[in-house]
Order: structure tokens, then C-alpha cells, then sequence
């Protein structure tokens, strides 16, 4: 048989455009599973929390719940002296006795912190003496020491997104938001073929002239790296018709693969059993490609088929050129990365002298490289390990990173993972709205929840895409302009409404105006208020509305409005300023405060990039901002446009 020449060889770009052109490749459907069948399956819905994690405010080490203000200038040498409450608090234990000024109680890791306490020493640095009385040898701030309720995770919010692939990570953080079973993309079922008189099977008695199949079991274990299910369906001699049939048992399947028999010699039939396809059958034959020229690309109706080379470079090269990506969408999953990388640290960080710490970070772009923000939420914590990029290793003898210096950061992921779109800055559960409807066309996402002023910091520093703020200029009486420079472009958001928010049915605040309710709980020694961090929007307006006041609490400072609602609803705290959106999501009585706007800050030189614009479009629809709407944000007629200066 003479043998035949390729005579259509095509570029690499455009023999993949043909092929996927062909394919339109998307995921395959929808299966619900198990947790614990669900590692390494891919996310086909959006997960939102049910519950907060923690459920309720938690000791973080073995000691003493306590009153902050209580420990103020104790020192070893000027003990402060509290009185020891009737009872010791084991985990699932409710507290029965209010930690009043002066008095302490016994608290485990991991057990509820009593009302009135709002900070836990460890038990190293106190002496029970005498009886029924603690010594304390430290000063406290509040929060020392306490995993508030839904500082982890918050009722609501999305923890994971449509599109995840599901690590061990993953798995962990489902289950802590008590979820049994996750509904996943269905794996696509990959037929391997391999071709060739030459071929036997690994553990068989060798001849002359014979190679053992090693492409069968290489091609299997990389399918099964990119998401699918392989299915091996033997060695095929060069024989046209039993590789016809056996090509007819394979089409049963997503994806079919062979392996061989695609060069133009005597001997390579398996390009020519591709002509019996139904239509559009071969789309490429021959590519540009050093190795991989033979390879064969072809699709019987919207189903990949593929004969590969037969040399196992070739091979492998192609599959991961050309099948690989096909597999991946079908599977709804995205690339694996993993490495280690130089990045700059945007704030300082400091540590314990004597103990290696492993800081986990967000790995983000910006003008001077890669910055590494830490990801402060705790050991407790188990959004933390799945939302890192990676970590960075502190030495025993190192106290403080210094902002600005350079550190090598371990990822998690053989590689780093970029998102599309990087937003840094105040969080909201309208964002989460908005980017989970982003994803959906394709863009990534990755939130950093660090505050307004922070989330300014970021953008002006080229260190975000976007930046969420709420900023309230007390001169001006406006919300976001007055922070805008040149250097930055302001989109317009949306409104959310504070207010007060209250246990209902709760006597102390009703039949009295907001400022009337406060300064009676203000006054009030059995009211305890929860208030919001420095550099918060929300802060800003807590201390308008207070003035001169200081409720009990005051100082007892969370990050998220959800936090605030936890605290409230669980009694931890009967008062504090959060949107109506949480109120409503946690069933608290709400007092209208003012209306403030939410709205994005963009560096003008990322503006146009796509992932962006794609953002703002996405903000602009109206089924997103009839969304919106029906979760109790407040919206103008359309988005503002970007400010000129």
C-alpha cells in the first residue's frame, strides 16, 4: 500500500479553533452525592452557609472568661483580683451565670463564653488564691482570646461557589456547615483505545519486535487528573474492522480516545475507520506541532473523538494540548497549579518569638508583583486553609514580617490559581450576589474582606481590580466621593440601609426613637451593646450616634454586620448597628438609621480590562438588580457612572 502524505497540515491555534468550534464542550449534567464521595468532584451550585461558625461565641484556650476592663494595668508584680463564679464551663455546657465586674468563670477550649465576658486569660497567667478568688497577671484587650459567633463563617454567606473543585479542604468546610450531600458536575466517561500489532499488555511475555502499551495507563491516570472516569477497552490490532467495532462500543461513551495508527503509513488504519463517523467526522489531520504532527481530531455530533500519536511523548503532549482542556469543561472544572513564589507583604506582621508560625495568605497582583495579605481569622477557623493560596514560613526567632519585604510563599496548589478578578475592601452579601452571577460567565473571583479604608489602601496601591467601600466623609456629609483621587475611578453600587438592631419583642427598645432607645440602653448597666471595627464605614457611624456615650460593650469590637446579628440574636450582646439585609436574614427587630451608598472604586488603569467591565455589566442587568432589590438593598434607577476628575 503506498503510502500517503498530509497535505492539510494546520497551525496548532487553528486546529484547536476547529475542534472546539465543533464541540462547544460544557459540562455534562448534574449529580447530587454524598460528602464523602465528593472529593475531587467539581461544584455545580452555589454554597451558602445555614448556620454560623462558630455557632456561638468560643473560648479559644483553657482559662478564665472575664471583663477586659477588669485586667487593665495587671502585671506580675500588681495582680488584678476577681472573684471566681459558681461555675466551671466545659464545651456543650450553657452558661448559666452572668461574668458581672470583678468576677470571673472557668472556662475549656471550646466552651460558650458567658454573658458580661468579653475576653478569656490563660490559666498559665493567673493563681486561684485564696479560694474562690483569681489572681490575674496580665492585661487584656477585649476579643482576647474569643472566636465570636459567625466570625468564621456567617449565616448566608457563600462559602463556595459553582465551578470549585472540591479538596480535602473543601470537604472540611462543607462539613462544618453541615451539609451531607453536595450536588456535583457528572464525570465524563472517557474510552481509551490503544492500536497496534506491536502493542501487548504490561506483565505479558515480550517478543520480538513488540513494546509494551504504557500509553493506555498514562492516557487513563491523566484523564482521571483532569476530572473524567477512564473506561480501558483493550489493545486493537491494525485490522480495520475489528477497530470499526470496537470504535462503535467506545461512541457509547463522552469521549473517545485512541491511541496509534493515525500516521499515513501501511500499517495506520485508525484515521481511516474515523471516515465512518457520523458528521462533521474529521476535523484535523496533521498539526504543526513538534512532536504531535499525526494527530487526528474529530467529532461524531458534539462528541470528542481522538486519535493521538502513538509515541508516548506525543501522546502525552497532545492530550494535554488539545483533550485535556475538552475534558476539563465537561467535568466543569478549571486548571491545577502548584509551586513556590516571591511575594512583597502589603502590611506588617507580627509573631510569637519562640514558635514557627505558617501564615496562610491571599496571593494578589499588583504594580510591584505579587502581595501576600494574610488571612488572620485563627487556627479555629476553617474558611481560612480553604480560601489560601498558600503560606509563608515565620522562624521561631522572627517577631515581626516587615511590610514591604519579600517572602516566599509555599502554594497550596501545585500551582497558583489567578482569579480573573481580584476585590478587596469592605464585604457584603450583595457582592457575593453579584460575583456569583459573574461566575456563570466565566470569571473568577477572589474577595478579600479587609475593610473600606484598607480596600481604598489596596486600590490606590494597585493591588485590586475592585475595591467595596462605604466610606462616610463627616465634613461633607457624603458617602465614597470625598475619598476618590485621580489615580482611582468610582462606579456606583447600591444603597443598603443601617440601623439598630435588637433581640424582638425586646422591651428596652421599643416605643422610643432611635436616639432615645440609645441612650437608654446606654445608661442601662444590664445592656450590653456590640460594636463594629476601627476602619469600618459602619464604625464611623456607630460614633456619630453615640457622641459622648460609652455602652458597656463599646469595646468589644467584630468585623461583619453578620457578626453583630450573631451577637445579638444568640444574647451574647442586645444592641448594635448592622444592615436590614442581615437583620432580616436573623430575624431581629431593626431601627432605621440612614440610608449609606456601597460602591466600587476601580484603579483607572485596570478599567477596561475584561473580567471588569464584565463586573460592572453584570452589576447593570436587571435581573441582578431585581435581585438585589428582593434581598433589601436599595438601588437607583442605574448604576452611577465612573466619576472624571
Amino acid at each position: 500500500m503506498k503510502q500517503e502524505q498530509f497535505l492539510n497540515v494546520l497551525s496548532r491555534d487553528e486546529a484547536e479553533q476547529r475542534f472546539r468550534s465543533a464541540l462547544s464542550p460544557e459540562p455534562l449534567g448534574v449529580e447530587e452525592v454524598p460528602l464523602e464521595e465528593a472529593r475531587s468532584r467539581v461544584l455545580a451550585e452555589d454554597v451558602r452557609s445555614d448556620v454560623d461558625v462558630p455557632g456561638f461565641d468560643r473560648s479559644n484556650m483553657d482559662g478564665y472568661a472575664l471583663r477586659a476592663a477588669d485586667t487593665f494595668g495587671a502585671a506580675e508584680e500588681t495582680p488584678a483580683r476577681l472573684r471566681l463564679n459558681a461555675e466551671t464551663l466545659a464545651p456543650g455546657v450553657e452558661p448559666k451565670i452572668v461574668v458581672a465586674p470583678g468576677s470571673a468563670t472557668p472556662i475549656a477550649t471550646g466552651a460558650i463564653v458567658p454573658r458580661g465576658a468579653d475576653a478569656v486569660i490563660l490559666v498559665e497567667a493567673t493563681d486561684e488564691e485564696p479560694p474562690g478568688e483569681l489572681q490575674v497577671y496580665r492585661s487584656l484587650t477585649p476579643g482576647t482570646a474569643i472566636s465570636f459567633a459567625g466570625s468564621d463563617i456567617a449565616r448566608g454567606e457563600l462559602v463556595l461557589s459553582a465551578g470549585d473543585r472540591l479538596t480535602s479542604r473543601e470537604t472540611a468546610l462543607l462539613s462544618a456547615i453541615g451539609r451531607r450531600r453536595v450536588s456535583v458536575y457528572r464525570r465524563p466517561v472517557v474510552a481509551i483505545l490503544s492500536t497496534g500489532d506491536e502493542l501487548i499488555a504490561p506483565g505479558e511475555e515480550p517478543g520480538p519486535g513488540l513494546v509494551y502499551d504504557s500509553n493506555s495507563r498514562a492516557l487513563a491516570d491523566a484523564v482521571v487528573e483532569q476530572g473524567g472516569e477512564p473506561r480501558f477497552l483493550g489493545i486493537i490490532p491494525d485490522d480495520e474492522r475489528a477497530l470499526s467495532m470496537a470504535l462503535k462500543q467506545a461512541l457509547a461513551h463522552d469521549v473517545v480516545l485512541l491511541s496509534g495508527g493515525t500516521s499515513k503509513g501501511p500499517g495506520d488504519v485508525a484515521y481511516r475507520v474515523l471516515a465512518e463517523l457520523p458528521p462533521p467526522g474529521v476535523l484535523v489531520h496533521g498539526v504543526a506541532l513538534k512532536p504531535g504532527k499525526p494527530l487526528c481530531l474529530a467529532a461524531a455530533g458534539k462528541k470528542p473523538v481522538v486519535v493521538l500519536p502513538g509515541f508516548p511523548t506525543s501522546a502525552l503532549f497532545t492530550f494535554h494540548e488539545f483533550v485535556a482542556p475538552v475534558i476539563r469543561r465537561l467535568a466543569g472544572r478549571l486548571d491545577d497549579r502548584r509551586g513556590r513564589l516571591s511575594a512583597r507583604m502589603p502590611v506588617a506582621v507580627h509573631s510569637e518569638r519562640g514558635r514557627t508560625e505558617y501564615l496562610l495568605v491571599n496571593l494578589v497582583p499588583g504594580r510591584e508583583g505579587l502581595a501576600a495579605w494574610p488571612l488572620g481569622k485563627g487556627s479555629g477557623s476553617v474558611s481560612t486553609f480553604s480560601k489560601a493560596d498558600g503560606f509563608l514560613v515565620i522562624p521561631a526567632h522572627r517577631e515581626i514580617i516587615d511590610q514591604g519585604s519579600e517572602q516566599t510563599v509555599t502554594l497550596l496548589s501545585r500551582e497558583l490559581e489567578p482569579k480573573d478578578l481580584v476585590i478587596i475592601g469592605s464585604h457584603c452579601v450583595g457582592l457575593d450576589l453579584i460575583v456569583a452571577r459573574l461566575r456563570r460567565r466565566g470569571f473568577t473571583s477572589k474577595i478579600l474582606s479587609v475593610g473600606s479604608e484598607a480596600g481604598l489602601l489596596a486600590a490606590r496601591a494597585g493591588q485590586c481590580d475592585l475595591a467595596g467601600i462605604h466610606l462616610l466623609d463627616p465634613e461633607t456629609d457624603t458617602y465614597n466621593e470625598p475619598f476618590v483621587d485621580a489615580t482611582l475611578a468610582l462606579f456606583g453600587g447600591y444603597g443598603r440601609m443601617q440601623g439598630l438592631v435588637f433581640r424582638e419583642g425586646d422591651e428596652r427598645f421599643l416605643n422610643l426613637d432611635l436616639e432615645q432607645a440609645v441612650r437608654a440602653a446606654a445608661a442601662r448597666p444590664d445592656t450590653l451593646m456590640v460594636n463594629r471595627n476601627r476602619g469600618s464605614g459602619t464604625r464611623t457611624l456607630i460614633d456619630r450616634l453615640l457622641g459622648e456615650l460609652l455602652p458597656d460593650g463599646y469595646a468589644n469590637q467584630v468585623r461583619t454586620h453578620n457578626a453583630v446579628a450573631a451577637a445579638v440574636q444568640s444574647g451574647r450582646a442586645d444592641f448594635g448597628v448592622a444592615i436590614a439585609t442581615v437583620a432580616a436574614d436573623y430575624g431581629l427587630g431593626f431601627r432605621p438609621l440612614r440610608e449609606e451608598r456601597y460602591d466600587f472604586v476601580a484603579p483607572r488603569q485596570r478599567v477596561d480590562r475584561a473580567p471588569v467591565r464584565a463586573f460592572l455589566e453584570v452589576l447593570a442587568e436587571p435581573e441582578t438588580r431585581a435581585l438585589l432589590r428582593r434581598r433589601g438593598f436599595l438601588l437607583d434607577p442605574g448604576p452611577r457612572e465612573p466619576r472624571d476628575e
